[in-house]
């Protein structure tokens, strides 16, 4: 006789394997962009900072020039193999929705609360400082996550973190995605060319459809991803879009075997981010600049939008769906635990980087908005370890 728990337990295990496998490879991938992020820091402050500038800026060989996209090396990182990044993160949302902390409203309540108080703070303080001047485009820079390093933050601490504090921290950076992808969607294309839309949408619409009858191989996804990924460049969005709206033509099945995203991760993580890293963090440093960073307007907004907006946010909201009766702190996971997470939330380096090269186009703002940026998310992960370590203490689980 069959046991009717046995499927539902089947999927249970098979989620909570594969969100271990997410959280190695991201902890795997913070390491190796961390190591990129200082040797392009130290390439680019170094008497061959020229070269720096000349490998990422060097033009490509006409063929891979898509609509004039694609003009440089950096672009093709960005543009290009992000798209990639971009894929497995739609695929991680979209088994999130179906399978995981997402697919109940009451699991997903806290976390999305949350996220939502982490996206909104951040924006209103750059806003707050920026309304109505040039720089005013670059809000969406404070309201980014990075998964890989605000995980790498918790895994620090090892046991002593519940894996609730973790599964919720997941949960929050992957509605902070959604966030963010919407509003480079939204807030940062310009010039739609809707016939372009069109052929999206039928490519979208026939993935579907084939999806309904078939697991798609990987000779279909390609060719298929490659269309999308075109039409979107000459439609006029950012062709990292692509990479999500094919993810949500993929099946979800909880099944053994390696899936599309399993497959993809390990690239993505620690291959193409930690490459995004190297092309894109390496700024000049100085006392001067670093002055600016907190004298500016721009870099004051996303310091304290990444530190205070961040911490704040997810912290107040969080608060307040907990005594709504929204949601509850998973288990074995304090108010302590859960400040340390909103303060590792303010590392967005990745997704803030990205959204500061659509954002502004002076490079020299692009720069000091970097700086910015790497300033914010290092103070936040300082902060998020010194909250962490003094919510672990044996002092503190022992109560007063």
């Amino acid at each position: 006789m069959s046991n009717p728990d046995a499927a539902p337990r089947k999927i249970r295990t098979v989620v909570a394997d594969r969100l271990k496998h997410f959280l190695d490879t991201e902890s795997a991938g913070a390491r190796l962009l961390g190591i990129a992020t200082i040797v392009a820091l130290v390439w680019a402050n170094s008497p061959l900072s020229s070269s720096y500038t000349s490998l990422w800026t060097a033009e490509l060989p006409g063929f891979l020039t898509v609509g004039g996209h694609i003009p440089d090396l950096r672009h093709l990182i960005n543009d290009g193999l992000m798209a990639l990044f971009f894929l497995v993160v739609g695929l991680e949302i979209k088994r999130e929705l179906v399978n995981g902390e997402l697919s109940s409203v009451r699991s997903a309540a806290l976390p999305a609360v949350a996220a939502l108080g982490g996206m909104v703070l951040p924006a209103l303080i750059y806003v707050s400082l920026n309304a109505g001047t040039a720089t005013g485009r670059g809000w969406g820079i404070p309201i980014a996550t990075d998964i890989a390093f605000a995980v790498a933050v918790l895994v620090v601490f090892g046991s002593r973190i519940p894996t609730g504090l973790k599964v919720f921290l997941l949960s929050l950076a992957i509605v902070d995605d959604i966030g963010a992808i919407a509003a480079i969607a939204i807030f940062y294309t310009e010039d739609i060319q809707v016939p372009w839309l069109v052929v999206m949408a039928i490519t979208i619409l026939a993935l579907t459809v084939a999806t309904r009858f078939a697991t798609l191989r990987w000779w279909v996804i390609l060719p298929a991803g490659s269309l999308l990924w075109t039409a979107a460049v000459y439609a006029g969005i950012h062709p990292t879009i692509a990479g999500v709206l094919l993810a949500f033509t993929i099946s979800i099945r909880d099944e053994e075997g390696p899936s599309v995203e399993d497959r993809l991760h390990p690239y993505t993580g620690l291959l193409v981010i930690p490459l995004f890293g190297l092309a894109n963090t390496g700024v000049p440093v100085s006392l001067p600049a670093l002055g600016e960073v907190v004298t500016s307007a721009a870099g004051a907004g996303i310091v304290l939008g990444l530190v205070v907006g961040k911490i704040a946010g997810v912290s107040l909201f969080s608060w307040a769906a907990v005594k709504l009766g929204l949601g509850e702190l998973p288990e074995g996971v304090t108010w302590g635990h859960l400040i340390g997470a909103a303060a590792a939330a303010g590392i967005g380096f990745t997704v803030s980087l990205f959204i500061t090269d659509l954002a502004f186009t002076d490079p020299d703002l692009v720069e000091a908005a970097k700086l910015a940026v790497f300033v914010g998310s290092v103070a936040s992960a300082i902060l998020a370890f010194l909250i962490l370590r003094a919510a672990t203490s044996p002092r503190t689980d022992a109560g007063p």
